[in-house]
This record gives C-alpha cells, structure tokens and sequence, in this order.
C-alpha cells in the first residue's frame, strides 16, 4: 500500500515537470494606443492559445504564457496582426488597420 502511495507520488511529480516544461513565457512588442487596444490585443492572443496575455499600454510590450504543445508565437503574433495590430514579427494588412477605432490607429512602421 505504501509503495503504491510513493508510486503516485513520483508518477504526479512527473507529470507536472513535464506539462511545466512545455509552458513557455516570453514578451512580444505589440504597437498599439490604448485600452481599448488592449482588450482587442489581450483577446487575440488568447484566442491563439495564450494561457495568459497582459499588454502594457505604456511599454506597448505583451506578456504572453503558452503551453509550447499548443501553439507558438509565430501563430499568436499573426492573430494579433489579424485583429489589426503590428507585432515585432507580424504586420496586419492595411484593411484591417484601417477598421480599427480612430483611437486605436497607431503610427505604423514604414514599409520597404
């Protein structure tokens, strides 16, 4: 009975070093204004898998926690540039910039 108490034990110990392993934080620019665009950036980011998402208006910088198995940042930064904002990798197209509220257009990086 105790062996197999310390059996689940080490077997739940693993489990867990495992599953933390593929958990992976990182900070992603993210051009943006203002609130508003920090609920849109926050959503979008979640909505590609982010387990936690908090963009900081001031630093235009987004914290981002993802399970590695699941998504990656190549796929977080495109559903952000899908809902219209630019990130240090990805860049939204012109049409939905342009559908953003006035007071969420940014200045955007020139092209070329």
């Amino acid at each position: 009975m105790k062996r197999n108490i310390i059996l689940t034990i080490a077997l739940a110990l693993c489990a867990f070093v495992v599953n933390a392993q593929s958990v992976k934080t990182e900070t992603i620019k993210v051009y943006g204004n203002c609130a508003q665009c920090r609920s849109h950036i926050q959503k979008a980011a979640t909505a590609a898998g982010a387990t936690v998402a908090k963009w900081n208006v001031d630093t235009k910088v987004l914290t981002v926690s993802y399970d590695q198995s699941k998504t990656t940042s190549k796929k977080i930064q495109a559903k952000i540039a899908e809902a219209g904002y630019d990130t240090q990798d990805a860049t939204a197209t012109d049409e939905v910039y342009k559908k953003l509220d006035d007071c969420c257009q940014y200045d955007r990086k020139k092209k070329g």
